[in-house]
């Protein structure tokens, strides 16, 4: 079992990855492997839907999206953690996923998704549904924890306080590699769910 963790943070070993870390812990008490990449300190620019990646294969801007595809194609479980900007995630972050999700064609079906937030008060919920939005459009089940997926702390080390929050970290991703687990002994003896071609609907005709 292998899970990606994408920290939305420019901080490096920041309150966020305090939250990873606590996670990462875990996964490895559990037999997961993780490999973590941090993507919040990049230069990333968003997506401008021109439609190449159809063709290609990939973005047609080579940057780290185009180093982590592979890394999520090869991944049982996505966790994607961000701080909280105007109770929204980093814009970075949603740069990145905009374009790793739209641009990558392989099959994200029974992959597990979580999202992790780190606030100093208030946007965390908003910001975890923003970040769920990704695995729920895309067949990926969602591992949640004991409460929302959340870790607090403001200045920096302060979320190694938040002892609920860490706590709230070990529950989830011990649920997660329980699904990722499961979902693996699943495919072999009973294989994926069946699936349908795609029907679209637009709305203007």
């Amino acid at each position: 079992m292998k899970v990606l963790i994408i920290n939305g943070s420019p901080r490096v070993n920041g309150n966020t990855s305090i939250a990873i870390d606590e996670m990462a812990k875990t996964f490895h008490a559990e037999g997961v492997e993780t490999d973590i990449v941090q993507v919040g300190n990049k230069d990333v620019r968003g997506c401008i839907a021109c439609g190449q990646c159809a063709k290609a294969g990939k973005c047609v801007f080579n940057d780290a999206v185009n180093e982590i595809a592979p890394k999520f194609e090869e991944a049982d479980g996505l966790v994607v953690a961000s701080p909280v900007y105007y109770a929204s995630a980093n814009a970075t972050l949603i740069a990145v996923l905009d374009r790793l999700f739209y641009s990558t064609h392989f099959d994200k079906t029974m992959k597990v998704g979580a999202s992790v937030v780190c606030a100093r008060r208030g946007g965390c919920s908003a910001t975890f549904d923003e970040l769920n939005k990704y695995f729920t459009i895309s067949n990926m089940p969602v591992a949640s924890s004991q409460y929302w997926n959340s870790i607090h702390g403001r200045e920096l080390g302060q979320a190694d306080m938040d002892e609920e929050g860490k706590q709230t970290m070990r529950v989830l991703a011990r649920n997660m590699s329980f699904l990722m687990k499961c979902i693996a002994l699943g495919r072999e003896q009973i294989g994926l769910p069946e699936t349908e071609e795609h029907v679209w609907t637009h709305f203007i005709m």
